[in-house]
């Protein structure tokens, strides 16, 4: 139970105030909790030369309809220091943790150094937060001898343990790009059905599906309630977007592929997209206006790394085939189909243009390789991915290869398994050098434990010859860029079943710099 002391002024002052204070700003309400409020944990994101978001949210009842919190604003404390012992304060403050918002707290801390550690904590009421560490990013244009990150998503809570997430805490990273499906938008299933028969989940959802502002408030507390999940959102600061599922499977602008009619789904995206911002750590700047958010955005590490993060599903037209997934049809060439839509890809173009780093990230969601998914000899593709718009797909590429535009590396995710390749116009005949390299990161634990190499691995990579690996357990990817070289290593388990699955190493791949040509390292 949580009670609050609220005098008039401190009322007024909740409820005029804006979404951040400073200590010179009149007291807000001082909440007295019987449990810790801190339960959700804390994390950084989207960081800059100058400082990064630091999030929390207060849930002291975190699966609860309103999570155990009043109606009613709540003062909320923090502090940014130098070292983890909180000896030397840089930054603090006092934020508004509003009902309207899920008491959700994101503090946009300026004024720290470029290129260095911090540790953060929040404090409400006599009650104290974990600590998190973030580092600022460094100047745009100086010298930068390494950037280190890991790459990570789809984590369908019901499919195994998040063992990857405190192994990659464990990583001493620059940030970590989370490329979406954050949570599974399904109901609770204590049993699936898998090839060998019916097995019981690992873990199940709380209730049915999901649709409402509350049930994706819910749903998102009931994933990140899970400590090792915690353990990496606090290891390194996060740049976050999202894929289908913290929405629906496979929708793409104001189209659910159930046939719900666009006005009513797009009522459901808005309370998606409200609580994929209540529980990420964005800016301002990614505020949910309806039904959409500005989720695309630049950052850039020094001179050495330039980061496009890409939304590949609110601007996109609808899949064609009938969203078939080993599919062809006429469709695949319509000129009008979109991906990033005109002002994001103009966007995109622009910066790509313009960039001066060593290396450019294309960091987003669903595969640009176009592979062959039919192995028995015909031709299919996955029309939810970039292979099903061919049209804009060789528009970015041709703007790459024409412009020579250097070192390009797609970072994506959604396939539930590793894959690395090279780009080209056609995938099926690689002539010449690739346009670009794509490195494919698995999932954290969506698909369960997987296996090595599936059944049709041989057939898989001799019906796509730009494809150089793939591997189908769960796991994650860490990158590092060098002026000289860009080294992606494949992370996986053994399983995610139970908590102690075991890491390795699966491959790593390097990427000379001029060259765009994968090498075994």
């Amino acid at each position: 139970m949580t009670t609050l002391a609220l005098s008039r002024r401190s009322m007024l002052a909740a409820f005029g105030g804006g979404l951040a204070l400073s200590n010179t700003g009149p007291a807000l309400a001082q909440a007295v909790f019987d449990v810790n409020p801190f339960r959700l944990g804390v994390t950084a994101g989207d960081p800059l030369p100058d400082g990064f978001v630091i999030w929390t949210r207060l849930a002291p009842d975190p699966v609860a309809y309103g999570s155990g919190m009043p109606k009613a604003p709540v003062a909320v404390k923090w502090e940014v220091a130098a070292d983890r012992g909180f000896n030397t304060v840089v930054r603090s403050g006092e934020a508004v943790a509003r009902p309207e918002l899920g008491h959700s707290v994101h503090v946009e801390v300026e004024g720290l150094e470029p290129a260095r550690l911090y540790f953060y904590r929040f404090q409400c009421g006599t009650e104290r937060s974990g600590v998190g560490r973030a580092k600022t990013a460094p100047l745009a244009g100086a010298a930068v001898s390494a950037v280190r990150f890991g790459v990570a998503g789809c984590q369908a809570y019901e499919s195994g343990y998040y063992t990857a997430h405190r192994k990659m805490a464990e990583e001493d990273l620059d940030f970590i790009f989370c490329y979406g499906d954050y949570i599974y938008e399904g109901r609770g299933n204590p049993i699936y059905q898998s090839g060998s028969g019916p097995q019981d989940n690992t873990r199940v959802h709380l209730g049915g599906e999901i649709y409402s502002l509350d049930d994706y408030r819910r749903r998102y507390s009931q994933y990140t309630m899970d400590t090792d999940l915690q353990a990496s959102r606090a290891s390194a600061a996060w740049f976050c977007t999202y894929d289908d599922h913290e929405v629906d499977n496979n929708w793409v602008g104001d189209i659910d592929q159930d046939g719900v009619p666009p006005e009513v789904f797009l009522l459901r995206r808005a309370a998606a997209m409200q609580a994929f911002y209540e529980f990420m750590p964005m800016r301002k700047s990614a505020f949910p206006h309806g039904a959409g958010m500005q989720a695309y955005r630049r950052a850039q590490y020094g001179d050495l790394l330039d980061i496009a993060f890409l939304d590949t599903r609110q601007y996109r037209t609808d899949q064609p085939c009938g969203d078939r997934y080993n599919a062809t049809c006429p469709g695949i060439e319509a000129t009008t189909a979109q991906v990033l839509g005109d002002a994001q890809e103009a966007w995109l173009l622009t910066n790509l243009d313009r960039s001066k780093a060593r290396w450019k990230a294309l960091a987003q969601q669903v595969m640009m390789m176009d592979l062959n998914r039919n192995t028995s000899g015909g031709q299919g593709v996955n029309t939810d991915s970039w292979a099903g718009y061919r049209v804009p797909r060789n528009r970015l590429l041709r703007h790459i290869r024409d412009r020579r535009i250097d070192n390009v590396v797609v970072l994506t995710g959604d396939e539930h398994q590793n894959y690395a390749g090279g780009l080209w116009l056609d995938g099926s005949q690689p002539e010449g050098a690739p346009i670009a390299v794509e490195f494919v990161g698995t999932s954290i634990s969506s698909g369960g434990d997987g296996s090595d190499r599936g059944s049709d691995y041989d057939r898989f990579l001799s019906a796509n010859p730009q494809l150089k690996f793939r591997n189908t357990q769960r796991g994650y990817l860490i990158c590092e860029a060098t002026p000289n070289l860009w080294t992606t290593q494949f992370k996986v388990l053994d399983k995610v079943s139970t908590r102690s699955g075991a890491l390795t190493t699966r491959q790593t791949f390097a990427v000379e710099a001029g060259s765009n040509t994968l090498n075994l390292a």
